[in-house]
């Protein structure tokens, strides 16, 4: 990809250390507290920006924000007006996509290359769940009890959700939480992870741009534990939505039964690619490669278990390592980068301990693991992409998300 606008430039325009306040009600607030949270960019490790570290109070009002939103002048908007409101969202991204994609990469490290590459599918989902606004609808029902009575089911508005969203995709998870949300009449508190929070601030903007009335789309900005724990709790939530890891899932989910709110959940994965032995190794090779190191391993459906039929393992393996070295790491907002760097310096130790793991259990390192030197990688999250041998179905690697970039190669 060719880029015709300078990403550093951008970046340096959107966050130069600046302070970015919580989005509720319609208006820019700090937190209750007065506490921040420091943003950081996972290639240098130097400061973004800073955020509000909201709490239970932060959360209290931004549901009861949308509380009055959903009882008030929301619940005004007929299925045509939430659909208008939805196109002219998908509009206003549209015009702002390099700074949203220069944002989600400078944020959280994805080469900015596939975080642009997103631009059908979000703004195609924000103007799909603009059809379904005017699509839902109930029946009328034949009955059988009396000839007098009349039977229909209705589809109305859950309420008030609650959306807590990971680091790995900002943008995108932002619009898979709020747009079928506000097509169906439902408002919304956004908790986005505490590190990739700038994106969903300046979409939360845009919404207000593009005619959503305060308090619809509520952004609260905080820790998982605090602010993301109030969120799930909630008495005044009606359902939450949540992406993350399996861990944090049940918990939610606990947190849910309390009051029966309806949670949708969306978690962590060990997804496997499959190479039969008539493949083309040559056009399988580079699949296989960038299923896992594309987001440096950083998503659920990494394909991180890799079967290799026996008949051609060596072949393929020799070709992926090949591959694999030929990947250049660098910082996601330069031009040809291929790997970015792993969200922050605790997920870093915490794959280089799933790395000494394999071998300690008997997996046969093929390449990669180390730490890349020289200009360009000086405090920065960064780690060789890294291919494990003969592993076997018992093993650590084998067994648990990763979240990095390690493919382990079984037969």
């Amino acid at each position: 990809m060719t880029l015709t606008f300078d990403p550093h430039q951008i970046a340096e325009t959107l966050y130069h250390g600046q302070f970015c306040p919580m989005f509720i009600d319609g208006k820019d607030m700090p937190a209750r507290s007065g506490e921040v949270l420091n943003v950081v960019d996972p290639a240098s490790n130097r400061a973004l920006a800073t955020v509000p570290r909201g709490g239970a109070e932060d959360v209290d009002a931004a549901v009861a924000a949308a509380r009055r939103a959903f009882e008030g002048a929301w619940s005004k908007f007929t299925p045509y007006d939430r659909q208008e409101v939805l196109l002219r969202i998908a509009d206003v991204m549209e015009r702002d996509w390099e700074k949203l994609c220069v944002s989600d990469t400078a944020d959280m490290g994805l080469p900015l290359a596939r975080t642009m590459g997103n631009k059908r599918r979000v703004i195609g989902m924000l103007r799909f769940y603009a059809g379904q606004a005017v699509a839902l609808h109930g029946d009328v029902i034949e009955n059988s009890v009396s000839q007098s009575m009349f039977s229909f089911t209705t589809r109305e508005p859950v309420g008030v959700v609650g959306a807590i969203i990971p680091w790995n995709a900002p943008t995108a998870a932002s619009i898979w939480k709020i747009a079928p949300a506000l097509a169906t009449g439902c408002t919304v508190v956004l908790k986005p992870s505490e590190d990739a929070p700038l994106t969903p601030l300046m979409i939360a903007k845009l919404m207000q741009e593009a005619g959503v009335p305060d308090g619809v789309v509520n952004v609260v900005t905080g820790t998982g534990r605090e602010a993301g724990a109030r969120l799930a709790e909630h008495e005044d939530v009606n359902k939450v939505v949540f992406t993350g890891s399996t861990a944090t899932g049940k918990t939610i989910a606990r947190a849910g039964v309390e009051n029966l709110k309806r949670i949708t959940l969306e978690l962590g994965g060990k997804s496997p690619l499959i190479i039969c032995k008539d493949a083309d190794i040559d056009k399988a090779v580079p699949v296989a490669a960038m299923a896992v190191y594309a987001h440096s391993g950083q998503i659920c459906i990494a394909g991180s278990r890799l079967f290799v039929a026996r008949e051609i393992q060596d072949e393929f393996i020799e070709k992926l390592a090949a591959f694999a070295r030929g990947l250049k790491i660098g910082h996601g907002l330069d031009e040809g980068t291929d790997l970015g760097p792993l969200i922050n310096r605790v997920q870093a130790e915490k794959v280089e301990g799933y790395i000494a793991a394999g071998k300690a259990e008997g997996a046969r390192l093929v390449t990669g693991g180390a730490r890349p030197e020289g200009a360009g990688y000086e405090g920065g999250n960064f780690l060789e992409p890294v291919i494990f041998a003969d592993v076997t179905d018992d093993m650590t690697i084998a067994r648990e998300e990763i979240f990095g970039p390690v493919i382990s190669v079984l037969p």
